[in-house]
């Protein structure tokens, strides 16, 4: 049993020992690919190694990789690079460089670039890059660099081949990306040639123009001789055509005058009859006509009367009415004054009662006589129809003068200038204004009414005189 176990451990260990050295062996061997180049350096010396591998001896000696892959950047001069004829121009270009493949390249580049980065390496070879680019943009012209940009990168390889050989370096490609300049020369310099193209393009279309023109007259002319020969047979043929229907037109206008003839006799005889029978029976629509306006006459006659019935009816159903309701409530309100007066005088002293029945009757023939007055005033009011309209344009005859002489009311001071010529002068004037003034109501009043002053006061008159003498109060 104890020597079984034993047998395990001692197998144990011998793997440890064998996976050890597989780690060790694996941490000593290093590959470089067909991209890159191992730079062994140490006890035994400075080895390259490319595309093969090689054991490294840990403690002693030490391996990094240098990249021999294309590398790949913009040439852009930050200033600007005069050319031969002193123009400025801005050139970008992009450059492609790789470290060449033999060992001694591969030794220089590592003494070169081993410890640097990739953009402090960029960096270097720029500015070798642009200063060997300024040299050649300065001796060569504009039209140069923008009409031979594949010339401009040969030179820049064979120019920067010596420099980049120190390097260990080889220039791939150098390609000219943009020239432009601030001065619009390279813009203007194909102006020229634009114009000539141009102007060879238009002399070409002209040419073109003009011979389709010579082309396309000769296919006119060919065609208005054709047509003018057709126009000669078709005018003939219209000619003869047209002498054909002359003569039948000739015919049928003969025949057509003939029957008009005949048409209008018949027609004239026709319109005479008609004219005959029209005026016989004009004469019958006039006496019809005149028939019926005496007969229109004679309706506005009865309507106008009746107008005029109508409105004495309705003068004595708006002013007697009105009058007559008048009268019987002044003669009630004096009978119920009288009876109140009297029965107040009841209670008092024989004497205060006399005074009282006195004062009623006096009142009772008051109220009596204004209800006759009113029902004078309404029977005159039924004989004349525009008495209504009288009465209120009298009565306000001494509001027009009020209003008329208004005006002089509000007036705080009067200043009068006088001359002295003349008898109404000064103060005169004024007054004598204001009376011609008021004698224009009466014309006022003529204007309204339609009627004259000296009618209406004839009316009057004669209505007082037919009007019945009220009664006279009897003293008690």
């Amino acid at each position: 049993m104890f020597e079984f176990s034993s047998v395990w451990v001692i197998a144990g260990l011998l793997v440890l020992v064998i996976l050890f050295l597989l780690i060790t062996f694996a941490k000593m061997l290093r590959k470089a690919g067909p991209h890159e180049a191992l730079v062994i350096y140490g006890v035994r010396g400075t080895r390259i190694i490319k595309g093969a591998g090689t054991i490294i001896i840990p403690m002693f000696e030490q391996c990094k990789e240098l990249s021999l892959e294309l590398m790949s950047f913009d040439v852009a001069p930050q200033q600007s690079l005069y050319t031969n004829q002193g123009v400025a121009v801005t050139v970008e270009a992009v450059a492609q460089l790789k470290v060449k493949s033999d060992p001694v390249s591969i030794r220089t580049a590592a003494e070169q670039f081993l410890t640097k980065r990739p953009e402090q390496r960029e960096g270097l070879i720029r500015l070798v890059m642009e200063g060997h680019l300024r040299g050649i943009i300065g001796q060569l012209t504009v039209e140069q660099i923008v009409k031979e940009p594949e010339m401009v990168g040969d030179r820049m390889r064979s120019t920067c081949a010596s420099d980049m050989n120190k390097m260990g370096l080889e220039v791939v490609s150098f390609t000219i990306k943009e020239v432009r300049d601030k001065n619009e020369y390279i813009t203007n310099m194909g102006r020229p040639d634009i114009a000539r193209i141009k102007r060879d393009a238009e002399v070409a279309a002209a040419e073109a123009d003009r011979d389709i023109a010579i082309k396309r007259a000769e296919a006119t002319r060919a065609a208005a001789i054709a047509k003018a020969q057709a126009d000669q047979e078709r005018v003939a043929a219209e000619t003869a055509s047209l002498a054909k229907q002359a003569e039948a037109e000739r015919d049928l206008d003969i025949k057509k005058a003939n029957y008009l003839e005949t048409t209008k006799r018949a027609q004239a005889q026709a319109d005479k009859a008609y004219e005959i029978e029209t005026n016989r029976q004009q004469q019958a629509v006039v006496a019809e006509q005149v028939r019926v306006q005496q007969v229109e006459r004679e309706a506005q006659v009865k309507v106008q009367e009746a107008e005029i019935e109508r409105r004495e009816r309705e003068l004595i159903a708006t002013v007697l009415k009105q009058a007559e309701i008048e009268r019987q409530r002044i003669e009630t309100l004096a009978n119920a004054e009288r009876q109140r007066l009297m029965v107040e005088a009841e209670g008092r002293a024989s004497s205060i009662r006399a005074q009282g029945e006195a004062e009623a009757e006096i009142i009772f023939k008051k109220g009596e006589a204004e209800a006759k007055a009113m029902n004078i005033k309404a029977e005159a009011f039924q004989e004349y129809n525009q008495a209504a309209v009288v009465d209120k344009l009298i009565t306000g005859l001494p509001e027009v003068v009020r209003a008329l002489s208004e005006p002089l009311s509000k007036v705080d001071k009067v200043t009068i200038v006088s001359t002295g010529n003349g008898d109404a002068a000064g103060a005169y004037k004024l007054t004598g204004d204001v009376t011609k003034i008021a004698a224009q109501v009466p014309a006022l009043f003529e204007a309204l009414s339609g009627m004259q002053m000296s009618d209406l006061l004839g009316k009057v008159r004669l209505i007082g005189d037919k009007a019945p003498k009220p009664d006279q109060p009897s003293a008690k």
